[in-house]
Order: structure tokens, then sequence, then C-alpha cells
């Protein structure tokens, strides 16, 4: 009897002891703010407890077994071969324990799943190593025609400068800023995707190059970005959990993989309202400005290189490297490179940066402008010992 109330409090007592650690520690799932993360942080605690209890029962069943019926003590083994009872019993009790835990589960699955009757709808596309945001429907508005890139707002300087901290401080002697101690390290974009709150809104998720996937852990929204796919999933905040939310990509997408976070803002529905029309206006401007940069004409080789600079050291440096040497052979060197140091190939120079190439350079119109691109090629063919001398203009590089 002694043994028994024992064992009943040792059990008890390691369970509240499991329930309270998995409450208290980081460790454990995120609650999330919307009802699907919820249902999804609930079923997470149902699953853990039953398997908490039966780790318990046998792992108990087991030590009582050694403990007190060793063969020291002068037990002798039970023989039950080809027991019907215990064959029955072993079948139905998992299946029991099954039945439990799936039909919770599907509940919860098929919620997650439905991405009818949606107020908004957005496209998702994954690149390496962005996200593009495109909106396509929002109440009765049908044709929003709003879309924009977002990266990481970090500078590449700073990162490089963080993952090579020993060598650079081994090379000048001195220490260098510790910007990992910034809580919003790497976790900070130029143009973060806003919706509102109290709305359904429908992700369509997909990807222009490798698999990627969008994932903000307080929304329970994960789903694979795979070219020529698309996956849908659903979020709704509700009114209340306005702020800002982070996620990442959550599929080992090539070397800059950890520089695609994910930042979504969420606004009251009047909020969210004045700024769509903001962008809507912002974006008339960029594009205004874009065409406007076609006209424009560098002064000098020195003044396009310059620029070109800039540009290359935010948007290509972290592929080709600040020295030009790139990283072979998923990324080729620029530095003596037919393509960037022979005058012959200028006009082929100038489509790769345009189109793209082979799935792993992306195609930059359309991100960058004209005189960005024109910039960035110039100092391209002009930096490391390549001096071709070729000076390229906004001009050369607009799409026909």
């Amino acid at each position: 009897m002694r043994s028994s109330v024992l064992l009943r409090t040792v059990v008890a007592l390691s369970l509240l002891g499991l329930a309270g650690s998995a409450m208290a520690t980081q460790w454990d799932m995120t609650p999330g703010v919307t009802d699907v993360s919820h249902a999804v942080y609930g079923l997470h605690r149902t699953v853990f407890l039953i398997c908490c209890v039966i780790g318990v029962f046998v792992f108990g069943a087991m030590f009582w077994t050694i403990l007190f019926h060793r063969k020291s003590q002068g037990a002798q083994a039970a023989h039950f071969h080809e027991s019907t009872r215990v064959e029955i019993l072993w079948t139905i009790l998992p299946f029991i324990i099954l039945i439990t835990m799936a039909i919770p589960a599907t509940r919860v699955l098929i919620n997650m799943y439905d991405t009818g009757n949606a107020d908004m709808t957005l496209r998702i596309t994954g690149s390496q190593w962005k996200w593009n945001y495109e909106y396509l429907s929002y109440g009765d508005n049908k044709d929003v025609n709003l879309s924009f890139y977002s990266v990481l707002a970090t500078p590449s300087d700073e990162y490089a400068r963080q993952k090579n901290s020993s060598v650079v401080d081994s090379v000048l002697g001195k220490n260098q800023p510790d910007f990992s101690k910034d809580p919003n390290y790497l976790m900070e974009v130029d143009k973060p995707l806003v919706i509102p709150s109290g709305k359904k809104v429908r992700f369509l998720i997909t990807s222009d190059d490798v698999i990627h996937a969008w994932w903000v852990p307080d929304f329970a929204v994960k789903r694979d970005a795979i070219p020529g796919f698309i996956n849908e999933e659903w979020a709704e905040i509700p009114p209340g959990k306005e702020g800002t939310y982070v996620g990442r990509c959550a599929e080992l997408c090539g070397k800059d993989h950890a520089f695609m976070p994910i930042v979504v803002v969420v606004k009251t529905q009047t909020d969210f309202d004045a700024w769509l029309k903001a962008a809507k206006i912002q974006q008339a401007a960029d594009i205004a400005a874009a065409a406007n940069s076609a006209t424009y004409k560098f002064a000098s080789l020195d003044e396009a290189t310059t620029f070109g600079k800039t540009v290359f050291e935010a948007r290509c440096a972290a592929c080709h490297q600040s020295t030009g040497t790139g990283l072979p052979p998923m990324f080729p060197a620029l530095k003596g490179s037919p393509i960037a140091s022979d005058k012959a190939h200028k006009a082929e120079h100038i489509q790769i940066v345009q189109n793209g190439k082979n799935g792993r350079m992306p195609a930059w119109k359309g991100i960058l402008t004209p005189k960005e691109m024109a910039g960035v090629i110039t100092y391209e063919r002009n930096a490391w010992g390549n001096n071709t001398g070729d000076l390229v203009q906004p001009s050369d590089v607009v799409v026909k």
C-alpha cells in the first residue's frame, strides 16, 4: 500500500514538474496572437501531456519491475506467450490514444487550411535573398496594384564584419563593435509587410528561384515557397494585437539564408487604409523617379563608379564579395572575368544584370533603377583591375 501511494506521488510530482518547467522555459512554443496559433499551442500542450503520461507509466512500470521483481529477490518471470488478452490490450490502447490525439489535430489542420472568405489576398514570392510582397485584393478592391521588395536593412559590411570579427580584430589589433547585441540585429528590413488587424488575410506563397519557407511564429503561419507552385495560408490578427512581428525563412535556401528576415507590421484598419493610400502614392513616385533616372547622364567615369560602388556594396557584395572574387562555383568572380573585363561582353553584362542568370543571379530590373544598374555595371567593369574604361549610362540599360 505504501509503495502504491509512493508511486502515485512520484508520478503526480513528475507531471507537475514537467508542466511547470515547460511553462517557465523559453524553449516552449510561443502561444502567438491568432486564434490558430492558440489552437496549435493548445494542441501541442495536450499531446505533450499525453506523451508525458505514457512515458511516466511505461518507465515507472519498468523501474518498478526492475526494483521489486529482480532475480535476487527470488522473483520468477511470468510466461504469457501468445496471450490473446495482451494482444488485444496493446492494440486497443494505442488506437484509443491515437484517436484522442487525431481528432483535435484534424480540427486544427482543417481550420489552418481554410483560406476561403478572405478580406485580403497577398502574393509572397521568395528570392535569393529577399521577399516580394504583392497586394492583390482588399475588400471590394480586386486590383490593389501595390508591390515591393523587402530586404535586410542591416548594412552588409556590419554583418560581414560580425561574422569575421576574429580575423578583423587580429589584423587591425582592436575590438570591433558587437552588432549582435542589438535586439533587432539581422531582423530589420527596409520595407515591412503591413496588414490590417481584424481582417482575414490570405497568403499565396511561391518562389522564383529555390525553395524558401515563409514563417511567422506568432501567426502560426509556415509554408514552403516552391518555384512553380503556390501554397496557401492565412492569418487573422485580433484587434488590440497591433504591433510588429518578426519571422524568417525556414528553409536552407543558400549562403545568405540567415539574411532574409520577415517583418510584419499589423495596423488598425483605419491606420492601414491611410498607409495603403500613402504607399500607392509613394510607389507612383518611385516609378516616376525610376523613369526619370533613365534620362540621367553621368558626367564622368569617376561619378559613375563612385555611385556604382555604393550600390554594389549594398546589393551585390554578399555574393560577389567586396573584393570581386565571388564564392565559386556558386557565385563566380567578377575580378578578371571575361564578362566584366572584356569590352566585347558589355552588352551581355548589361543583359545579365537586368534579367539574371541560371536562377542564382537574380534579375535586377524592377528592383534597381536604370541609374543604379548603370552605376553598378560601370563599377564592376572598372574595379579590381578590370579597367575597361566603359561608362554605362542609364539609357543603355532601359528595357526596350
